[in-house]
């Protein structure tokens, strides 16, 4: 089975991007266009996200397998690639198995390291998404009013509920919430491998996010030796969709030549 992928373009450089947790390749979408005037730009659903196949298997190993597989579809020998969060961990999960694919690699606010179930709020999300009463929403607001007892962030409510989609007169998750919940320590891995990615490497941090710490600049470049990290002030996780227009201008210097 291959990803969902939506074509941007086909002039330039291929340029492959990957969503976070729970998101979708619609998350990359206004940036994938402003893109796709200097590349051939791929925004990709991982699977068990967006329209992309579900399986009950979730670790960055068989994600970057699925990447892989779709790349050798669309005839990509070459290309740069975008991941946030999740994605940038398939990322370097790929930069680890198959360095020969990837010539520049952008990894938006993760590090390669394992993290805490703790450091986010995760936990609070899935079970917000599992305890809706998909028999008492009529509407996206009923939805929002019932996640609020779990997750008090609106922004992070708004994200979250790009995933509820009406089926016939029901809604329902679009994502393969059961899978995920499964696999969810595997998520919280590091990727796997010891092999030194020696190409060019950009690490954009939120300035207000802890996912990236300075404690971990050691694990950085021991992988990534050439790697660099930029922060964003005033942005926190989600810093691609916090401030857009500064992280456009970040990769676009960093990718073009």
């Amino acid at each position: 089975m291959l990803l969902n992928y939506r074509k941007y373009s086909s002039d330039g450089t291929p340029l492959v991007i990957l969503h976070g947790l729970f998101g979708n390749l619609g998350n990359w979408g206004w940036h994938s266009k402003q893109l796709a005037e200097s590349f051939a730009v791929y925004g990709v659903d991982l699977r068990n996200h967006g329209a992309s196949f579900q399986d009950d298997e979730l670790n960055y190993q068989v994600m970057a397998e699925d990447l892989k597989k779709l790349l050798i579809h669309l005839q990509i020998e070459r290309c740069f690639l975008v991941g946030h969060s999740m994605g940038g961990k398939v990322a370097m999960q790929l930069a680890q198995t198959d360095p020969q694919i990837i010539e520049k690699l952008v990894v938006v606010d993760i590090a390669p390291v394992s993290y805490s179930s703790t450091a986010d709020g995760h936990l609070n999300v899935m079970d917000g998404m599992e305890s809706l009463d998909f028999s008492s929403i009529s509407n996206r607001k009923d939805a929002d009013e019932q996640l609020a007892k779990f997750v008090a962030d609106e922004a992070t409510r708004s994200f979250i509920l790009t995933n509820l989609v009406r089926e016939g007169e029901i809604y329902k998750w679009r994502i393969n919430l059961p899978a995920i919940r499964k696999n969810y320590d595997r998520l919280r891995e590091k990727p796997i491998g010891d092999e030194i990615f020696s190409k060019p490497v950009l690490f954009i941090r939120g300035g207000n996010s802890n996912y990236i710490q300075s404690s971990q600049q050691e694990e950085i470049l021991k992988l990534f030796p050439e790697a660099k990290v930029k922060t964003v002030m005033e942005a926190g996780h989600w810093v691609h969709a916090e401030k857009p227009q500064l992280v456009l201008k970040i990769i676009q210097d960093f990718l073009l030549p």
